[in-house]
């Protein structure tokens, strides 16, 4: 019978005094170079728990001929899909593949199993992802697996049965009131100073628009239309200018802007110094991002790439964005909650619900109706004087 071969070998190597001798590890890591580091001790139990050790390593990360470690098996897959997808979408399927890999391994991708994905599934959880993301997540790591077995590289997808965490039925969607909306708005114009982010008018501008925090960051100023009166949210190309920036879920849409909202982009336009693009970004935050662009400055990551200009163009915006939610006397909420006052505006004002999802960029149903449009809290009476009626006079006197 043929036995396995082992990864990792033990070697006995005679001490100069000629008396004693050290265990040594001899084995090829994953990237083809040969190791023989020394145990220090001559101790074999130890020495063979170590060498036990090592091999379970290897073992976990080696990939036989014709197999790919995960991080591989991403590479291969999103390069075979090409352009049959965003590259915003790529960057999520990336994101998630790298968060799997740092927590299980990146170990052979015919080598995962069904409780790799719980192991997932789990800490997503206790990192403090909300259902829907952590749910989002493993949909988007079935998509991957499943495109390997459609391509014969596995004969079953290993995470066709993990299900995502139960998520909350009727889950109350938050969006600011009237007054709440004006109370962030002057609060916001309360803190404005020159080398901040004009928070009054971004917050104006999210709930007369309903973009998202990406999209209001990304604007420039070829994409607003002053005779139109209206915006187009539209990708972004490297240039020496702008950097990329790819539009989640639509290809690009246009949306109205008001007379008032129009008024505050031509002063912001008059104040700005010539030859900053962005409406939004301070100029001396976007001088930064060009010496971050260039490598003109340090950073710890040398590059600015796709996914900075989705995160990291204001640094803690999240952080001061609550700053002003609290000094406006709101106990909760955020600021993506102002997309989804918008929306719900929107409905609320009549507009059908294909219109409202054309307006908001999405591409699903099912992401309006279920994320976005809140009940707003006179719904109940509003039905009680619309039913009231069907109640005959006749039948209350029979039944009193």
């Amino acid at each position: 019978m043929r036995t396995k071969k082992n990864l990792v070998r033990l070697w006995r190597r005679a001490n100069k005094d000629g008396t004693s001798y050290t265990y040594y590890l001899r084995y090829t890591d994953l990237d083809g170079k040969f190791h023989t580091p020394s145990l220090g001790h001559s101790d074999l139990k130890k020495a063979e728990k170590e060498r036990l050790k090592k091999e379970k390593e290897l073992q976990m990360g080696y990939c036989p001929t014709g197999s790919m470690r995960l991080s591989e098996f991403l590479e291969d897959c999103l390069r075979r899909t090409g352009d049959n997808i965003r590259e915003s979408t790529k960057l999520e399927y990336s994101n998630g593949m790298q968060q799997f890999i740092k927590l299980i391994g990146n170990i052979d991708f015919k080598k995962v199993e069904l409780r790799h994905g719980e192991i997932f599934r789990q800490s997503c959880t206790d990192k403090g992802d909300s259902p829907h993301t952590v749910a989002k997540k493993i949909r988007e790591l079935k998509v991957l697996f499943q495109l390997a077995v459609n391509r014969k590289q596995l004969d079953e997808n290993p995470l066709q049965n993990l299900k995502p965490p139960k998520l909350a039925k009727n889950k109350k969607i938050h969006t600011y009131s009237e007054d709440e909306s004006k109370r962030l708005i002057k609060a916001a114009s309360e803190i404005q100073q020159d080398n901040l982010l004009e928070w009054d008018l971004v917050i104006t501008f999210a709930l007369t628009t309903g973009l998202r925090k990406s999209e209001i960051l990304n604007l420039v100023w070829s994409d607003i239309d002053f005779d139109q009166m209206t915006l187009t949210v539209s990708p972004k190309e490297n240039s020496h200018d702008t950097w990329k920036w790819e539009i989640k879920d639509t290809d690009s849409r246009t949306l109205p802007l008001t007379e008032d909202v129009l008024k505050l982009l031509i002063n912001l336009q008059n104040k700005r110094p010539a030859g900053y693009p962005y409406l939004f970004i301070p100029p001396n935050r976007y001088d930064r991002i060009q010496k971050i662009r260039t490598g003109t400055t340090n950073r710890k990551k040398k590059l600015w790439n796709s996914k900075d200009s989705s995160s990291s163009i204001i640094n803690n915006f999240t952080e001061l964005f609550n700053e002003i939610r609290t000094r406006a006397g709101i106990k909760t909420g955020t600021f993506h909650d102002l997309r989804r006052t918008a929306i719900t505006n929107w409905f609320y004002a009549g507009l059908a619900i294909t219109e409202v999802m054309r307006l908001a960029g999405h591409s699903k149903y099912e992401t309006t109706l279920g994320y976005y449009l809140a009940v707003k809290d006179d719904l109940v009476d509003r039905a009680r004087k619309a039913v009231g009626h069907q109640v005959s006079r006749e039948m209350m006197e029979r039944l009193g």
